[in-house]
């Protein structure tokens, strides 16, 4: 699914890192500029990158990115800056057999995930989100104090592209509502959620702590991350523990992450605390970047599915029409990506490299800007309406494409982050 489209979110500004692989080249750390993929690997072997020391041999060949993203930041730098240098006249000054086009490599996970944590830094997210279940906009009562968050499921996170299959679990049968009854079965209320996710770089031993504004030393990179929910399902686990099974099935990341170096020209002011912080949760007044955030979902433009239908039946295809649902901006979010690794490290929780923190979902105060489709239909009190004649959604049906995207600064020689993408299948 991955698509030429992004090709200006590429330029030599960016220089993102990633895994691929084609008939040619085994699995190895690879970069892309505009639609070219450069395979790392093959450069190191033909001793493009001699002059940098400290730079392990045949770190790029390796299948991960998880050697690389451990190094020194300044090793990093070197690296980027080498390529930069001499990528200013285009890929064809690299040594030949070192690239592919985008069509002909596949793209993989770009690091061994060992932990995932989801975090909640959006304030417009929590209360929207309030007042979609609760009628009450009201934060949790720790919002303001840390980013409240919860442990994921490592394991479930996929690369864009892969298909998406409806997960099953206990929820309400909310078509018939009396008496209230818990049934089994495919989740009714499938929900996709806008976020972006932290890679962990430098690792941090237990114990150690970090204060915020030391944390992104420990940070690699960003990704466009899309945490699938069944609504349903996450309704009634909630109570009173926390999201389980409505959220485990499956996280989506985009397969190449973004660098701090890249970002840093980007930096924005975010929300002002509404508390005293302690120490090591004390952020500079810049601590988000502005990045600009969307979510479509590309449906079927011929016989479409009943409006309000939220049980998963499939809307039959011919071709895939996209419809944007939400454009946002991360620099809205309340709390940073280092403050989220200060908060997880100041229990003694370790930080391992490979590591995904997400931001929870990035949302706006209006209509137009919700990173979830629970926000966008009031708790799925209303529809959204597709473009094209594709009838309604109230939460996503089988069939139903969600592609998510991301860039900072100005077109052709800012940074973007390509497409996060997915396709919910039926459970059948």
């Amino acid at each position: 699914m991955t698509s030429p489209a992004y090709s200006h979110h590429f330029s030599h500004n960016n220089l993102p890192y990633g895994v691929a692989s084609s008939s040619a080249h085994a699995q190895q750390c690879a970069t892309r500029l505009h639609n070219t993929v450069i395979f790392l690997g093959a450069l190191q072997k033909a001793g493009f990158f001699d002059g940098i020391s400290e730079l392990p041999n045949d770190v790029f060949i390796e299948d991960t990115l998880n050697t690389f993203a451990a190094l020194p930041a300044s090793v990093q730098s070197a690296v980027r800056t080498h390529l930069q240098s001499a990528l200013k006249s285009g890929s064809d000054a690299l040594p030949s057999n070192t690239t592919a086009g985008l069509n002909e490599v596949t793209l993989h996970l770009p690091v061994s995930i060992g932990a995932f944590t989801d975090f909640s830094c959006s304030l417009n997210h929590v209360r929207n989100a309030g007042r979609a279940i609760l009628n009450d906009p009201s934060p949790p009562p720790g919002f303001f104090h840390f980013p409240i968050g919860y442990a994921g499921r490592a394991s479930t996170i996929v690369v864009s592209g892969t298909p998406i299959t409806r997960p099953g679990g206990h929820f309400y049968d909310r078509s018939n509502p009396t008496p209230k009854t818990v049934i089994y079965g495919p989740s009714r209320a499938l929900d996709y959620e806008l976020e972006l996710g932290v890679i962990i770089g430098r690792p941090l031993g237990p114990r150690q702590g970090v204060n915020a504004k030391d944390a992104e030393g420990h940070v690699f990179g960003f990704v466009v991350l899309n945490d699938w929910s069944a609504r349903d399902i996450q309704g009634l686990e909630m109570i009173p523990l926390g999201p389980l099974n409505g959220k485990a099935f499956n996280t989506t990341i985009s397969p190449w992450i973004v660098t701090v170096e890249a970002l840093t020209p980007f930096k924005a002011a975010g929300p002002r605390p509404q508390v005293t912080l302690p120490a090591h949760l004390q952020e500079e007044e810049k601590f988000n970047y502005d990045i600009t955030m969307s979510v479509e979902i590309l449906h079927s433009t011929s016989n479409p599915a009943p409006a309000n239908t939220t049980n998963g039946t499939e809307a039959k295809t011919s071709t895939a029409a996209p419809t944007t649902i939400a454009t946002s901006r991360a620099a809205t979010l309340f709390w940073s990506h280092r403050q989220m690794a200060a908060h997880l490290a100041s229990s003694g929780c370790d930080l391992r490299t490979g590591d995904i923190l997400g931001t929870g979902t990035i949302s706006g105060e209006d209509d137009g800007s919700y990173g979830c489709l629970l926000e966008s239909t009031r708790g799925g009190k209303e529809s959204v309406k597709l473009a094209g004649g594709a009838g309604e959604r109230v939460y996503l049906l089988d069939g139903d494409v969600v592609r998510m995207s991301a860039t900072v600064g100005p077109e052709g020689s800012g940074v973007g982050f390509g497409e996060c993408v997915g396709e919910v299948r039926s459970s059948t």
